[in-house]
Parts: C-alpha cells; sequence; structure tokens
C-alpha cells in the first residue's frame, strides 16, 4: 500500500505541474489584440448629402487592416485627363486626411494621413501618369503610404494596371507603386511594393 502510494503521489504532482504555463525565455509574437472594432458602416450613409459629386472610395484604417469607405468627389465637367487625374488624386488626399464621421470613428475608422499635402503633375522628364507628392512617399509612414497607394490605384488617378506613380517634390525619380493583398491586410507591416519606371 505504501509503495503504491509513493508512485501516485509522484505522477499526480507532474500532472499538476503540466496544467500550468511554463515560463519559457523564447520570445513569443502572437499578434495584436483582437480588435473590437466592427468596421462596418452597413445602413450608414457614408458620404455626405451636402457635398454630391463623382463616388469614390478610399482606403481607411480599422483594426490591423485597409477597408473602403464610400466618398464623392467634385470634379469641373471639360478638364482635360492629366487634369482631372491630378484633380481627382488631390480629391481622394483631401478625403484621407479629413477627420473620420462620427459613424466611422464608431466603427473603428481611422486614417494615418496628415492634411496640407498637396499633388501635381509630372515633372519635365517624368512618365506622362506621374503624380508628386508634397511629401515625398519614403518619408510617409507605411500606413499612410499604403492608404494613398491603394486609394489611387483604384481610382482614376491610377494607371490602366491599377499600379500608380509616385514622387516627391524633389529631384528624385519616381516609381511605380502597388497595392497588394498583403498591403491592404498588414498595411503597417508591409510597404507597398515599388519598382524603378521604365519606358515602355
Amino acid at each position: 500500500m505504501r509503495t503504491a502510494r509513493a508512485l501516485v503521489v509522484p505522477v499526480f504532482a507532474a500532472l499538476l505541474a503540466g496544467c500550468g504555463i511554463r515560463a519559457t525565455e523564447v520570445p513569443t509574437d502572437f499578434g495584436p489584440a483582437p480588435s473590437r472594432a466592427h468596421c462596418s458602416l452597413a445602413g450608414q450613409r457614408t458620404t455626405t448629402p451636402s457635398a454630391p459629386g463623382m463616388p469614390v472610395q478610399v482606403f481607411l484604417l480599422c483594426g490591423s487592416s485597409l477597408v473602403t469607405v464610400d466618398r464623392a468627389l467634385r470634379v469641373p465637367e471639360g478638364a482635360a485627363d492629366s487634369e482631372r487625374r491630378v484633380l481627382v488624386a488631390q480629391g481622394l488626399l483631401d478625403e484621407l486626411a479629413r477627420t473620420p464621421s462620427a459613424a466611422e470613428k464608431q466603427a473603428g475608422y481611422s486614417t494615418d494621413v496628415r492634411g496640407g499635402t498637396t499633388v501635381r503633375g509630372p515633372g519635365p522628364r517624368d512618365p506622362e501618369d506621374t503624380l508628386r507628392l508634397t511629401t515625398a512617399p519614403e518619408v510617409l509612414s507605411s500606413y499612410a503610404l499604403a492608404q494613398i497607394v491603394c486609394t489611387f490605384s483604384d481610382s482614376a488617378a491610377a494607371e490602366g494596371d491599377g499600379s500608380v506613380i509616385l514622387g516627391g517634390p524633389g529631384p528624385v525619380p519616381p516609381l511605380r507603386y502597388e497595392c497588394t493583398d498583403d498591403v491592404r491586410a498588414r498595411p503597417g507591416a508591409v510597404r507597398p511594393p515599388s519598382a524603378e519606371v521604365t519606358s515602355a
């Protein structure tokens, strides 16, 4: 009987120890805490009735990913294609920089694009579809760049293949950026892929 008890006690103690979480020196990363934001504006108006215009979508942040939100832009009638692209791009930038509405905030939306950024057309040596920002793309946060690239690439400001050619205010040659699934899913960790612009 004593021998049986002597065997049971160590086994029982080992089982109890196994129920706990053992300390480890190996760093663990289980990702960010789950967001309570539901990222849904179903049944709510996202465009302002007093500002009708061309329907567009912009990418805002919600949780750790990018999601689209409806907006409306006013673009003058009769503008040339090159001028129209710049006007649309500027309107989209302004919408990205605008403080989210009360409904959008409640749904968990935010933006990392700061106000005051403007855009112009190509420089003398740039490809004709180039958009040059007053803030160089390489100094933008990963979130802000992802918002701008994905918003532009899904609009009239983009190239026919969905890519967008962006440059800064200086003489540095512009780059061609793409909005990928990884960028939309993890804009804080994955910057939009870029490549040199090759002549056609």
